[in-house]
């Protein structure tokens, strides 16, 4: 047992307020969850939030996408799952790169105060979406904007750029037991 802390660990941020790059890697379970937690949060403040999902499929239904439509929160799938069940990976990869040129027009657009690029790291290890160019625009976005992007093995650049890098560590999982996907715990 421990005692709680007494005294405030920390002192006041004397920073200025701006909008964050924020990574959740890692090969364990929570990113995206996580992520979505963030845009719950920010949508409950008021902040304009916007989702892009780069491997879920345009017409998906997961119970992410449900909540957000209910919430009125845009969320958009760009992929067409999971590559190892894919019948073309050229399409795969056309279809994400076309969806990496609609989140950064958003990106850079200002209209949203919350981006989420869910799965990225995924085409950007494949080659389907160039580093560089997401690099630049995470540069180049307006000072407002913050942006989580998620997925295993994010790029050292990548997070050397983010100003919040969480890995989520497999500990033991559920899957690795022989139990299925739970529908609403994960997926």
């Amino acid at each position: 047992m421990e005692r709680p802390p007494r005294l405030k660990p920390y002192g006041r941020p004397k920073g200025e307020r701006r909008g964050l790059v924020l990574v959740y890697t890692g090969d364990g379970k929570g990113k995206s969850t996580a992520a979505f937690g963030l845009a719950l949060r920010a949508h409950g403040r008021g902040l304009r939030v916007r989702v892009f999902q780069f491997i879920k499929h345009e017409g998906a239904r997961f119970g992410e996408h449900r909540a957000f439509a209910q919430l009125g929160v845009p969320v958009e799938g760009l992929g067409d799952g999971f590559t190892w069940k894919s019948r073309d990976l050229e399409r795969s990869r056309a279809l994400a790169y076309a969806g990496w040129q609609r989140a950064k027009e958003a990106l850079l657009s200002g209209a949203y105060d919350l981006l989420v690029l869910d799965e990225i790291t995924y085409p950007i290890r494949y080659g389907w979406v160039p580093l560089g160019e997401v690099l630049e625009a995470l540069k180049d976005r307006p000072p407002h904007v913050h942006v989580v992007l998620t997925g295993r093995g994010a790029p050292e650049a990548l997070l050397e750029l983010a100003d919040t890098v969480t890995e989520m560590r497999k500990v033991k999982h559920a899957f690795d037991q022989g139990v299925p996907a739970q529908r609403g715990i994960e997926h």
